[in-house]
């Protein structure tokens, strides 16, 4: 199990993701999967990027992670991520067969692994990942909050 100083370590790494996220327009969500210390997947979210609504940041760090292990068994990584995932991703993360979850700050509206649903360690499913919550919750939130009040005031500022 890693430490708080190596979760909080990670999960920089995974805002600096979400960042770029932003930096292309999109909700600022970054992820980065580790296997052995080694990152083998880093991804953010590229919706608007790629027109693609299941280009979450998870599901591009598991398509990564699949190729480096060529395998879409992940036994043994650990995914950080700067929000809560969504439904489709906590399924993701079941189907990968990852062992943990490290996330930033809980998604009251979309959670699916606290927040509305428990869907990674559901004990109807083949597979629970241990998971970790609230890893500089407050820095992850902030970028969020601050990246969706500035969309309200463009939005308000372009009416």
């Amino acid at each position: 199990m890693s430490s708080s100083k190596e979760n909080e370590q990670l999960m920089r790494l995974a805002i600096e993701q979400a960042q770029i996220a932003e930096e292309n327009g999109d909700v600022p969500i970054g992820a980065v999967i580790v296997y052995q210390e080694q990152i083998i997947g880093k991804a953010y979210n590229q919706r608007q990027q790629l027109q693609d609504p299941t280009a979450h940041a998870e599901i591009i760090a598991l398509t990564q992670a699949a190729a480096f292990m060529e395998n879409w068994h992940l036994n043994g990584c650990t995914m950080y991520v700067t929000l809560e995932p969504c439904p489709m991703c906590a399924g993701a993360l079941v189907l990968g067969r990852l062992d943990r979850l490290v996330y930033g700050c809980d998604d009251p509206k979309t959670g699916a692994c606290k927040s509305l649903y428990n869907i990674v360690q559901d004990e109807r499913l083949n597979h629970k990942l241990e998971v970790t919550s609230g890893v500089l919750e407050e820095q992850c939130r902030q970028q969020l909050q601050e990246f969706f009040g500035r969309r309200r005031q463009e939005n308000k500022n372009n009416q």
